[in-house]
């Protein structure tokens, strides 16, 4: 692989122009992972993982490699869970049932259907401002539902997007050491 990579023993340490082409790639692909995390349509913590994957299969990992790799792994499990949890959490924390987070997940499964784009978390709030404003007959406490909602929702994507920023900073340190 490394006669593929364009990196013999000699070029240890030097982009060559294959490597430098397949930096560009993986870095426009996280990039696009990295807008992802921003944006319901794409997965974008697992883009980033899986361009630092390709781009260890097409230059050989070596040590700093594999320690990089298990660190982005780390951070893509991380950034993934708290993506998920701090939302609902924050849903339950202001008292609203399983069924208010069920109501938001079901129409924001809806929504993205319905209206690219914008329909998943559009949906998701409606959902959860209708079922609060069902449980609790009053609009009050439906918003205030709705907006720990909202705020979890933004924390979990400025989370996300600070797991991919920090994925994204593994792999440039792993490319500098190589």
């Amino acid at each position: 692989m490394a006669a593929l990579a364009g990196s013999g023993a000699a070029g240890r340490g030097k982009l060559g122009n294959m490597d430098t082409g397949i930096v560009l790639l993986v870095a426009v692909a996280m990039a696009a992972g990295l807008v992802g995390t921003l944006l319901p349509l794409l997965p974008g913590l697992p883009i980033i993982w899986v361009a630092a994957l390709v781009y260890g299969l097409l230059t050989e990992f070596g040590t700093a490699g594999w320690v990089a790799f298990a660190l982005i792994t780390v951070l893509l499990v991380a950034g993934m869970v708290a993506g998920v949890v701090l939302p609902h959490r924050r849903v339950s924390a202001g008292g609203a049932p399983m069924t208010t987070v069920a109501a938001g997940v079901g129409l924001g499964i809806i929504g993205f259907f319905v209206i690219p784009v914008i329909g998943l978390p559009l949906g998701a709030v409606v959902g959860v401002l209708l079922a609060e404003r069902a449980r609790t007959q009053g609009w009050d406490v439906a918003w205030t539902s709705t907006k720990n909602l909202l705020v979890g929702f933004g924390i979990g994507v400025a989370v996300e997007f600070s797991a991919g920023v920090a994925m994204i900073g593994c792999w440039i340190a792993w490319v500098l050491l190589n």
